[in-house]
């Protein structure tokens, strides 16, 4: 079963990074995240049956970590000196820069908003954002559509 777990968490360790992204600012904490959302899935293992996909799976289970070791208060989110509300971003014209901007526009969200981006940005048809989120597909294109007018305007689009 443990190397089975091991190869399992190798082959899908990108979204679990991707999670760690969203959730975390410094390279740390994402680090501190990776290993507790991998501790949580091994303690998960044995209970996966393979009614969805692992993927989807070990999706659900990263983020419902990250979001519930979000709200610890002992992890840092923020940096001295910043202030998320009144940050400005300025008009940039190289890719990095507008992936820059797009994700201090992400962590501006809220958990389940960040979620389903992390879910739609990873091209997850909605019936299986909608599984692993817990609400209806058409919900799923209802949120997700709210969602892109708010980065819209959190980027001053």
């Amino acid at each position: 079963m443990k190397d089975r777990f091991l190869e399992d968490i190798f082959q899908h360790q990108a979204l679990i990074h991707k999670v760690c992204s969203m959730y975390r600012d410094t390279k740390e904490d994402r680090e501190d995240l990776f290993q507790e959302i991998t501790y949580q899935l091994w303690k998960s293992y044995p209970k996966f049956q393979g009614r969805s996909k692992l993927s989807s799976w070990i999706y659900k289970i990263s983020l419902n970590t990250a979001i519930a070791t979000f709200r610890k208060p002992k992890i840092r989110i923020l940096g001295k000196g910043d202030n998320l509300e009144n940050m400005k971003i300025a008009d940039v014209a190289s890719e990095d820069d507008r992936k820059e901007r797009l994700l201090a526009a992400i962590k501006k969200l809220d958990d389940v908003e960040r979620a389903l981006v992390v879910l739609y940005l990873e091209e997850m048809s909605y019936k299986e954002i909608a599984d692993i989120i817990g609400i209806s597909e058409n919900y799923v294109g209802v949120r997700l559509n709210r969602i892109k007018e708010k980065i819209k305007k959190l980027l001053n689009v």
